[in-house]
């Protein structure tokens, strides 16, 4: 991608002073040009602060990392996250931002709408990067419609694409977007190992589930605590890893829930954690469970399969390209509770099915 990017913006040039903002590790990543290479100089423009936990954040932060070694470097440049639809008002001065000094902008598909009405000034290349399809997940109908209408209306002037999932390939190609300006650029998992003693998740019952993600109604988390509801008191302890401040409304009614009788002494919240934090849990766990009805990759998913965890979430989104009923997961039809419940039950009373996925 970082080729095609060349041809669209000419030859790079050559910087004395350049950065690329690593916002894992809050260093500095040598830029090329400290060994007197040309530099390809990029703006990544966001929506709120690049070091969010979410997979998508996290994406842009390894693009940013591993940039320099293709010859380029990334800045951030955040619309602050407001009200919709007020960060329209200040799209316009971070696009102009980005713009300076850049030979390219990649656009944050959480940012495209925001960015819609000015776009067309860019007199630098634009390359969306997309994590959901046009119109975003979550909203209501009103929101949507008119989020679609300014999304497609941002990516009608990018010269290129970069998706999360493959399934936004087709949804690009529908758009009418030629499928050699898309690149499928999957996010990958690279669940860190510090070698620290494992941590007791269970807490004196069978087995510990783990739900990564950050409190939204499409993540299902809701959903998921009434299907564990159902399971018996020393079956399992749930441990929910994620942000907990994108949806006040949402957050407060999953809080009621956890405080219920039936769930009180066996959910436990620890909120958005480093990244090596959640590793080791992912490596503590026995069972991973996420009931996302949007993802377009589903990183949680891939990640704690790659430690071998059986999986347990909705026939949806993209889960079933990442593993296979019966085989790495267990998938209910999504919206359905008690197939959802059928299955926690069946994996955290099974050991030998919980081996064999």
């Amino acid at each position: 991608m970082l080729s095609s990017l060349r041809s669209e913006c000419g030859s790079p040039r050559t910087r004395s002073e350049a950065y690329v903002r690593d916002s894992e590790s809050a260093g500095t990543v040598p830029s090329p040009d400290a060994i007197g290479q040309p530099v390809l100089r990029l703006a990544l423009v966001t929506l709120g602060d690049p070091n969010q936990q979410t997979g998508g954040h996290r994406y842009h932060r390894k693009i940013a990392r591993a940039a320099p070694g293709s010859g380029a470097e990334i800045r951030f440049c955040s619309i602050p996250d407001r009200s919709w639809p007020l960060p329209i008002a200040t799209a316009a001065r971070t696009l102009r931002a980005a713009s300076e000094r850049s030979d390219a902008i990649v656009l944050d598909g959480l940012a495209a709408a925001f960015v819609a009405p000015w776009i067309a000034r860019s007199p630098v290349p634009v390359i969306a990067v997309l994590h959901q399809a046009p119109g975003g997940v979550g909203h209501g109908w009103i929101r949507t419609l008119a989020q679609g209408a300014l999304d497609r209306l941002a990516y009608g002037h990018a010269s290129g694409f970069i998706v999360a999932g493959r399934s936004l390939v087709d949804t690009l190609c529908r758009l009418g977007v030629p499928d050699d300006r898309i690149r499928f650029v999957p996010p990958g998992c690279d669940v860190p190992f510090d070698g620290e003693p494992p941590l007791d998740l269970r807490q004196g019952r069978d087995v510990a589930i783990l739900c990564v993600a950050n409190w939204t109604p499409n993540k299902g988390i809701f959903q998921l605590l009434n299907a564990f509801a159902s399971l018996p008191e020393n079956a399992a302890t749930l441990w929910l890893v994620g942000g907990a401040d994108a949806d006040r409304r949402y957050t407060e009614r999953v809080r009621r829930r956890i405080s219920a009788p039936d769930l009180s002494r066996r959910v436990m919240v620890r909120g958005a954690l480093p990244f090596e934090e959640v590793g080791r849990m992912y490596r503590a766990a026995d069972v991973f469970a996420l009931c996302s009805v949007v993802d377009a990759y589903g990183t949680a998913w891939a990640e704690a399969i790659s430690v071998g965890l059986p999986v347990v979430g909705w026939r949806t989104a993209n889960l079933p390209r990442l593993a296979k009923n019966g085989r790495e997961a267990l998938m209910p039809e999504p919206g359905d509770l008690p197939g959802l419940a059928s299955a926690l039950q069946a994996i955290t009373s099974d050991a030998g099915l919980r081996e064999r996925l």
